[in-house]
């Protein structure tokens, strides 16, 4: 059930690139210049920038996006002097990664894999793992924490987003959907957590969003998120939250979390 997972949301991220969603649109020759100056900033969840202070030294280190292709935050890295690998389930945003860099004469192997298996990596071969938010797309995040922290170097740093799991709480379908949700302020408590929409989406709607190929989601809980980290071996040594601007949730919560944590060097 899990490979099928994996192969529906490879064809519904290909399909949101046909579509242009928002993180799959390449970044443009100016960011590129303005990285190679030292300007630049990249995000790991919707709108707030990751603080300088959370990199390690990027010139010359090796760094691995992990599920983070679309031609956005890859080549940026890149650009700031970080020898980039990207890993990421869909074909399609692989290929805007690649075009950025024929495009800018950046160097970035491009990895098409599952998020919680980095087999085709060495133990220790990364100073910086930067994970934005996408494990929101596979049923289980703990393997994902634990290939991180395995591909890390001693030292190395991780940087992960993800959605605090309250936003899988609600039923938009029971209020007529999300702008409904908007007019009426009314939010709904339908889904347990952690979440499934394998295991708790209504079958209709399971259906339609399928047909208009949307990837399947899960809300995993904080002690998998956070406790995965730690579980894993990591040492967190800094967090901040962010909104989703479009979120009818938004208005009231940040529904989403940024982490810095540590390989230890011992």
């Amino acid at each position: 059930m899990h490979d099928d997972v994996a192969r529906h949301n490879r064809r519904a991220w290909d399909g949101l690139v046909e579509r242009a969603n928002r993180w799959t649109v390449p970044v443009d020759a100016a960011t590129i210049a303005a990285a190679r100056r030292g300007e630049w900033e990249i995000v790991l969840t919707p709108t707030r920038p990751v603080p300088r202070a959370w990199y390690p030294p990027l010139a010359g280190a090796r760094a691995l996006l992990l599920a983070g292709a679309g031609g956005q935050q890859a080549p940026v890295l890149a650009a700031a002097g970080a020898r980039v690998s990207v890993l990421d389930n869909s074909p399609r945003q692989l290929a805007q990664d690649r075009l950025v860099a024929a495009r800018e004469s950046l160097e970035i192997e491009t990895v098409l894999g599952d998020m919680r298996d980095l087999s085709a990596f060495a133990d220790g071969t990364f100073a910086l793992v930067f994970h934005p938010c996408a494990n929101a797309f596979v049923p289980e995040v703990r393997p994902v924490w634990r290939e991180a922290f395995r591909v890390l170097r001693p030292g190395g740093v991780l940087l992960a987003g993800f959605t605090n799991p309250v936003e899988y709480l609600f039923d938009e379908d029971a209020v007529g959907g999300t702008h409904a949700m908007e007019a009426s302020g009314e939010l709904i408590v339908r889904h347990p957590i952690p979440y499934s929409d394998l295991a708790q989406l209504a079958a209709p709607e399971r259906a339609r969003r399928e047909a208009a190929g949307e990837p399947l989601a899960f809300g995993h809980s904080l002690e998998d998120q956070l406790g995965g980290q730690l579980d894993a071996g990591f040492v967190i040594t800094a967090l901040y939250e962010d909104r989703w601007p479009e979120s009818p949730l938004g208005r009231y919560l940040a529904t989403f979390m940024a982490t810095r944590a540590v390989r230890p060097a011992g």
